[in-house]
């Protein structure tokens, strides 16, 4: 769905502002840059337009105000061209300068929040993407702007706060009919109630409504956009998940996915599924089908979840692990552009090196100080977004007391933590961090509020380089260099940033050197959960590295079970395997290929087990097959005294390809 809103407010926009100098012969008029940026922003050129506005936001004589439209313009080029955090401060920088009751100028507060929430969710920052796609609602709130705010708004809200996300639809649903939308903008409000509904488990509204946006678009045809792709793509997984499963082959065979003919999408050179555990506590039950796009130089970008079982920040947590995949260029020129533009990928997450949540840790620190403190911060609500009114009168009645009060930071830990907290984090958490320091609270807790501060001031502090700039900044200062709990947890978290999963020599050498600092830090005890946690990320690195040794000796040091594959000299050897009848007969009817890729444990007795598809493409066809696969597999029997486990969680790739 565009918007087109580049000429919005054009006419006379200058001429309310002090007037320029007098232009030499020949030059262009205020006037006449500002209508030619206009033009270039109508016309696609957004390399053209952002240099444009920068010209014009130069010019002498501009009021404040101008200067504020220009940077909006400008920002929203810079998030077109993918230079998300200039685009963003940019666009910070012009709202500050537009007045908030100038209802001239609503468009253009809409165009900054909406920009605003476009760059936050392609930082996969759900949370503030709905804020600012709400505060673009609250500026046009009905009409083609309110639909596009709107529908920005329930596609995050989804994996954010789902029952707020079915409000924002209903509001979505009312203003719909009066903005005169085309029969494509009509399929996309259809594709978000299959959204909502597949998210909130009401399958059957999920299938009507996916069925009801493929009609819209024209219904199955030979003929395919990106977006019939999509939608035939939600019905497939809906009418999947509802019973239906041939008919739900029957659309996926129309995106064209697994349908490649002599093409082929094979799996990323580097391509992960996540740990279990983690942030978002990740569980072995969890699945979700993420969408993005393959760019030329192999990086996947526009990454979105689509569907996901085990809850909003599940979606997300999956989706942040497609960031760290890449396909060599080899590979890239063997995919259709076609299927490079939306590609969708069932995932799970691994249970080799499961691993607790970090900043969990941290949470679980500040409420223990605080209990003996006799302060409690209140509990984690159910319901975020309907939360934050009795969050922000918490915190009002405690400041209102104390501002420097222990109960008053238990408020503003819970609120700044609150997914739906529309309210910039930095600010709450730079106060908490004042009074955590006035209280005399333990290093570690004043880091659950410095890290966030310092984390907030920047939209790209997800990107490993830059969050090693500040995390090694904080290790040099004297808080958290002299105690051993907050230095580990830094160091771990940069560990995880650094690594992100990839198997690149220099990420992993520099990830193992900071795991090594956790490991040797003789104020840790042996046992200690941090020193544990980094002993099995350098196991995972090992393992990855294709050093079985290394991964053993790490792994030993830990005290939990020895029995991962990776840990071995060599994993059991397959010694029989199934043939063709592997093949499953419905995919071989509607000719689909595709591949899955398998965790699974070896018993002593060379029988797989605990069998689970981590990764499959295209999303559910071959998930069965795959793990059905290892029923009839052998493996060389692995010798255990106390005829325990002989390997677990190793991987295993298996592709389903046509005969040619």
């Amino acid at each position: 769905m565009t918007v087109g809103l580049a000429s919005v407010s054009a006419a006379g926009v200058v001429a309310q502002t002090a007037p320029p100098p007098p232009a030499a012969t020949g030059a262009a008029t205020a006037q006449q840059e500002y209508n030619a940026a206009v033009v270039l922003d109508d016309q696609g050129d957004k390399a053209g337009a952002l240099a444009a506005w920068q010209r014009f936001g130069q010019r002498p004589g501009l009021t404040a105000r101008t200067r504020g439209i220009a940077k909006v313009r400008e920002g929203a080029d810079l998030i077109a061209l993918r230079r998300l955090d200039e685009g963003a401060e940019a666009t910070r920088l012009g709202l500050a300068n537009l007045p908030k009751n100038e209802a001239a100028l609503a468009p253009d507060r809409w165009r900054a929040n909406y920009n605003l929430g476009l760059a936050a969710e392609n930082s996969l920052d759900y949370a503030m993407a709905a804020s600012q796609y709400s505060a673009a609602e609250k500026e046009i709130a009905d009409g083609v702007e309110g639909v596009v705010a709107l529908v920005g708004v329930v596609r995050t809200l989804t994996f954010v706060d789902r029952l707020a996300a079915r409000d924002a639809l209903a509001r979505l649903d009312r203003i719909a009919p009066a903005a005169k939308l085309g029969k494509s903008d009509l399929a996309q409000i259809a594709r978000l109630h299959t959204l909502v509904a597949l998210n909130t488990g009401d399958l059957r509204t999920a299938s009507a409504s996916a069925l009801e946006a493929v009609t819209k678009l024209g219904g199955i045809t030979e003929k395919t956009s990106v977006e019939d792709a999509r939608a035939r793509s939600d019905a497939a997984i809906a009418l999947l998940l509802n019973n239906a499963p041939d008919e739900a082959r029957r659309y996926m065979a129309m995106t064209g996915a697994g349908r490649l003919g002599t093409s082929r999408f094979d799996p990323a050179a580097a391509m992960q599924a996540p740990d279990c555990g983690g942030e978002a506590e990740l569980r072995p039950s969890d699945v979700a089908v993420v969408e993005f796009a393959v760019d030329d130089d192999g990086r996947p970008v526009s990454i979105r979840p689509v569907y996901a079982a085990g809850g909003p920040a599940a979606g997300l947590a999956f989706a942040r692990a497609v960031r760290d995949w890449s396909w060599t260029p080899e590979q890239v020129k063997a995919i259709p552009p076609f299927f490079r533009a939306a590609a969708r990928v069932e995932m799970r997450c691994s249970t080799a090196f499961a691993r607790p949540s970090l900043r969990g840790q941290l949470g679980v620190a500040v409420e223990e100080w605080l209990a003996t403190k006799g302060a409690v911060a209140s509990p984690e609500p159910q319901q975020p977004s309907t939360a934050i009114g009795e969050q922000r009168a918490a915190l009002g009645a405690a400041e209102a007391r104390s501002a420097t009060s222990l109960q008053t930071l238990a408020a503003l830990y819970r609120l700044m933590n609150n997914p739906f907290n529309p309210d910039p984090t930095t600010p709450l958490a730079a106060r908490g961090l004042g009074i955590a320091r006035t209280q005399g609270a333990p290093p570690v807790v004043q880091l659950a509020f410095d890290l966030p501060q310092r984390e907030g001031a920047r939209l790209d502090s997800w990107k490993p380089p830059v969050f090693q700039r500040l995390a090694t900044a904080m290790l040099t200062e004297p808080t958290y260099a002299a105690d051993p709990q907050a230095r580990a947890l830094l160091r771990l978290m940069m560990a995880d940033r650094i690594d992100s999963g990839k198997s690149r020599g220099g990420a992993s050498d520099t990830a193992t050197l900071v795991l090594q600092q956790v490991v040797d830090d003789k104020a840790l005890a042996a046992n200690d959960p941090l020193r544990v946690g980094a002993l099995v990320r350098l196991a995972s690195i090992e393992e990855r590295a294709g050093n079985p040794a290394g991964a053993r000796d790490a792994f030993m040091k830990t005290g939990l079970s020895p029995s991962q594959c990776g840990l071995l000299d060599a994993p059991p050897k397959m010694v029989a395997m199934p043939g063709a009848e592997a093949f499953p007969m419905e995919a071989l009817q509607w000719g689909f290929e595709g591949w899955t890729q398998v965790q699974y444990d070896v018993g002593s007795n060379g029988r797989a087990g605990n069998v689970r598809a981590l990764l499959s493409y295209p999303p559910f066809i071959f998930t069965k097959a795959g793990t059905k696969f290892f029923d009839s597999a052998t493996f060389a029997k692995t010798y255990r005294p106390d005829g325990s486990l002989g390997c677990g969680a190793s991987t295993t790739r298996v592709k389903f390809t046509m005969p040619k």
